[in-house]
């Protein structure tokens, strides 16, 4: 380590995802002096993996399709949702600061939302819940604008692309979806793939980005337009606490330790805890050693912020029902010998997929969301083994619809099959066999399942009953869009477990985004968004994006905040200590 540096500057913001570069294009669009640190060698974290979708309840994109929302409606959702652990001052400041938070990244910056028609909020029949107009998703991007940062930007999970191509989460997946039955698709499906290998051929690489990809992109382009410093491969060490006000933190940067004042605060965005295993081991209750449990996240994401905040006396909350936003997994093998990490989440609600236990029983309505789903897994897990589930169609149904990492026909089962991802049986008893599923039970379950199947019914879970269901199955498939049998051989099942898209416990803040001590007295100086703070959702999982809507709602808030608070004591703290 070479000799100590020093850096000032009015804003650090640590980390760059989401929520950390939307907190330092905020205090930048203000004219704050703003600093960016990441340990990864790449930005863009977990957001740059992810859907993209945000949810920002009152956003003019929603209002501009008719959708009238309403603030006691969507407080009514949150509560249901939240119950013990609602918290109304910090869901009052997320509902203020969303619409404006979505109008101000998409008039004053790179970022730009498109809004579907309709996407059911995932417990749509409860109180205060809506049919649509609290998600959309970020915009497709051309990564030419990028510059010669693209090559720093995190890539989209492979499991979630196809030749290397991202597949947008609107019309790209309904296209892909039909290609083989609708000649409509198959033009669309045909004219992405040309574009992409033409492309690749000259470009190297695709230049589309959609999803989180195109979410970070946006994101960047913004940061990169106002001038903000990034440094990559820059882990934080500790946080510096003077006279009861965090002034800056060590940074250590390309071999040397860089001491760095913070007039105006700390931002902590570093993205959650998903990777740390023995905080795993104490916040989740399914993997008591913490290796019971797999994430796609960002592999970087180990609580570093918590460990700080822990550091300066702080206590990290536990007290949310899930400590995590939980969606199922299943574990491939890449090309390159890496494992890979699927999350399951819409292939679940297809018509002819279900879900077993080892006993060969079903245990809830595949097509719930990805988090009530595990949530389910998790409740009729067995003492004695691995928290484990089947997810089980026909031939008809996988070469139609997909499951996991396989991919519709035409692409080829081989690798799959060879590997033992995808596992076949010609018979039912021969496929549980194989998996080491109850054979008996397993067979009455899915003759039991087929008696109701054929009439596109499901009363013992409701399987297609509610609108997320529904939107999440196969519209052209009658009576019931999520409902199918399972009749004809080969047979085939994936192995899914227990995994999380980022974690809900975290850092106390108020509603101004400033972290609390024990005593629940804001820290001056620190702030906590993103996963790094404890989730506005109660635990819970509303609807698409409620990671990313609140990362960019208060990120914004952040900013606007820093640039409006007046610190002289954490200034004058500085000048002492520096």
């Amino acid at each position: 380590m070479t000799k100590e540096q020093e850096f000032h500057c009015d804003v650090l913001v640590v980390g760059s995802g989401a929520a950390g570069m939307s907190a330092a294009v905020s205090a930048a669009h203000q004219g704050l002096n703003v600093l960016i640190v990441e340990k990864a060698a790449r930005f863009g974290g977990t957001a740059a993996r992810s859907g993209g979708w945000v949810w920002i309840p009152g956003s003019d994109q929603a209002k501009a399709w008719g959708h009238l929302d309403s603030i006691e409606s969507v407080k009514r959702y949150l509560k249901h949702e939240g119950g013990a652990s609602y918290n109304e001052e910090r869901v009052d400041a997320f509902l203020r600061h969303g619409p404006q938070a979505a109008a101000f990244f998409s008039q004053d910056t790179a970022v730009k939302f498109e809004m579907p028609l309709t996407f059911p909020d995932y417990h749509a029949e409860a109180p205060g819940a809506a049919q649509g107009g609290r998600s959309m998703v970020a915009k497709p991007f051309d990564a030419r604008q990028l510059g010669k940062h693209l090559a720093q930007l995190e890539p989209p999970l492979p499991e979630l692309t196809v030749f290397g191509m991202m597949i947008g989460s609107g019309n790209d997946i309904r296209h892909f979806m039909k290609a083989t039955r609708s000649l409509e698709s198959a033009i669309y499906a045909t004219k992405r793939l040309t574009k992409h290998f033409w492309q690749t051929l000259t470009c190297g690489r695709g230049m589309t980005l959609t999803n989180g990809n195109a979410l970070m992109g946006r994101l960047a382009k913004s940061v990169f337009d106002k001038n903000v410093p990034l440094w990559l491969n820059s882990p934080v060490r500790e946080l510096i606490l003077k006279e009861g006000a965090v002034i800056g933190a060590q940074v250590e940067k390309e071999g040397s330790l860089y001491t760095v004042y913070a007039s105006r605060g700390v931002v902590l965005a570093a993205g959650g805890f998903s990777h740390d295993i023995k905080r795993r081991s104490e916040h989740y209750p399914h993997t008591p050693t913490g290796k019971e449990h797999w994430s796609p996240t960002a592999e970087t994401n180990t609580g570093d912020s918590l460990n700080m905040f822990e550091n300066i006396g702080g206590r990290v909350d536990s007290h949310l029902p899930n400590a995590a936003a939980w969606a199922p997994i299943s574990l491939t093998r890449r090309p390159d010998g890496g494992q890979g990490v699927m999350p399951h989440f819409i292939d679940r609600a297809k018509p002819g997929v279900i879900a077993v236990t080892r006993q060969g029983r079903r245990f809830t309505n595949e097509a719930n969301s990805y988090h009530d789903f595990v949530q389910a897994m998790i409740n009729v897990r067995d003492a004695k083994s691995e928290v484990c589930a089947w997810l089980v169609c026909d031939r008809r149904t996988l070469r139609r619809y997909g499951l996991g990492c396989v991919a519709p026909f035409p692409l080829p089962l081989k690798r799959h099959l060879t590997s033992g991802y995808l596992l076949e049986g010609r018979t039912l008893e021969a496929l549980a066999e194989k998996a080491g599923i109850e054979v008996a039970q397993f067979k009455a379950t899915v003759e039991e399942y087929n008696r109701y199947a054929a009439y596109g019914q499901d009363p013992i879970f409701g399987k297609g009953s509610k609108a997320y269901n529904r939107y999440q199955g196969d519209a052209l498939h009658n009576p019931n869009p999520c409902i199918n049998t399972i009749e004809r051989g080969p047979f085939y099942a994936v192995k899914v477990l227990p995994g999380d898209i980022g974690t809900y416990n975290g850092i106390p803040v108020d509603a101004d985004n400033r972290v609390l001590d024990q005593q629940k007295k804001p820290i001056r100086g620190l702030f906590a968004i993103g996963n790094d703070a404890t989730s506005i959702m109660g635990g819970n999982y509303p609807g698409a994006g409620i990671t990313l809507g609140p990362a960019l709602t208060f990120g914004y808030a952040v900013g606007q905040y820093l640039a409006h608070c007046s610190t002289p004591s954490v200034s004058e703290t500085i000048k002492k200590a520096s």
